[in-house]
């Protein structure tokens, strides 16, 4: 690996010593950043709440997507009930029932109403 003085340099102004050992921030978000999140979860937990047992599409930030009913939502996640389509109550590798999956806010996307 190649020798940077000018990064070590830099490395070692950003190292902390603290509680009898070093740190060193890997990630610190900008000023505004804080507000922005915590505006944009209040915003999404108001609409969760206003659309709680209905149905909806989900798409995440990794291209998943799930079809579910809210059923609950809390300091930044979505909580949806997952159907069962199986239609069967036999057990197997896939079997599920009643699967609750929670869902951070700020990892959507897209939530969309589904209408039946």
């Amino acid at each position: 690996m190649d020798n940077h003085p000018e990064m070590e340099d830099e490395m070692m102004s950003m190292q902390h010593q603290g509680l009898g050992h070093q740190e060193q921030i890997l990630y610190q978000a900008g000023p505004n950043h804080p507000q922005s999140l915590k505006s944009t979860r209040d915003h999404m937990h108001h609409l969760c709440n206003q659309h709680k047992n209905q149905l909806v599409r989900v798409e995440t930030l990794d291209g998943e997507v799930f079809e579910g009913v809210i059923t609950h939502c809390d300091r930044g996640i979505i909580y949806l009930s997952l159907p069962d389509k199986s239609g069967s109550r036999a057990f197997g590798p896939n079997y599920y029932n009643n699967v609750i999956l929670p869902l951070v806010l700020y990892e959507l996307l897209v939530i969309t109403l589904l209408f039946i």
